[in-house]
């Protein structure tokens, strides 16, 4: 039996989600063939206005509403001290620890030779004028413990090398091929706490 055409184009739709397979979306779809008219609607306009109230923050470059987030305009967090981490959600897992009162930068993703995604994309100009300017006096390196994070974080050390700041990373708390968006408070919590210095 073939499905109507609008339950197919939704199928392939949900199907292009990370992790989301076609029996996974084929269920998506039917929960929502349940549901009433009022709630596809309202599911359907938070979809349609996703990126509407979204801009990224001009500081470190998170999703935010705002165009410079609560986290790099509150006076409480310690400024001298940014976590360097790949996307947004890394940056959540990290702030629902509640051990970490610094700021943070975005990089919009890691090196990825294979599929040329080299440092030119990455947000490094913001960072790099933040250290120029000396109110930077470490930063630590919460990248993903994968071939991509390694790379990024080896290209990192180098270009800063000659500054004059501190340097870490989080430890090994993460297990290779780990990432921190999947973690456990727990373990993202000993990482940060035992980060290793760089130089």
């Amino acid at each position: 039996m073939h499905y109507p055409n609008s339950i197919k184009k939704l199928v392939e739709q949900f199907a292009k989600l990370p992790t989301v397979g076609p029996r996974t979306a084929e269920r998506y779809v039917f929960y929502l063939l349940k549901q009433n008219s009022s709630y596809l609607a309202e599911f359907g306009e938070t979809v349609t206005n996703l990126k509407k109230g979204i801009k990224i923050c001009q500081n470190c470059g998170a999703v935010s509403e705002k165009e410079i987030c609560d986290i790099c305009s509150s006076e409480n967090r310690d400024h001298t001290i940014v976590c360097v981490v790949s996307n947004t959600r890394d940056m959540i897992s990290i702030e629902d620890t509640k051990e970490f009162n610094g700021v943070y930068h975005i990089l919009g993703g890691l090196i990825d030779q294979i599929n040329d995604f080299g440092p030119d994309k990455l947000n490094i100009k913001t960072l790099q004028e933040k250290i120029n300017k000396r109110v930077v006096n470490e930063i630590i390196l919460a990248l993903n413990p994968n071939i991509e994070g390694e790379t990024t974080s080896m290209y990192l050390q180098k270009i800063f090398k000659n500054s004059n700041i501190v340097i870490s990373r989080i430890a090994r708390g993460l297990p290779v091929g780990a990432y921190i968006e999947y973690a456990d408070n727990m373990t993202i919590t000993h990482a940060l706490k035992y980060r290793n210095k760089l130089k």
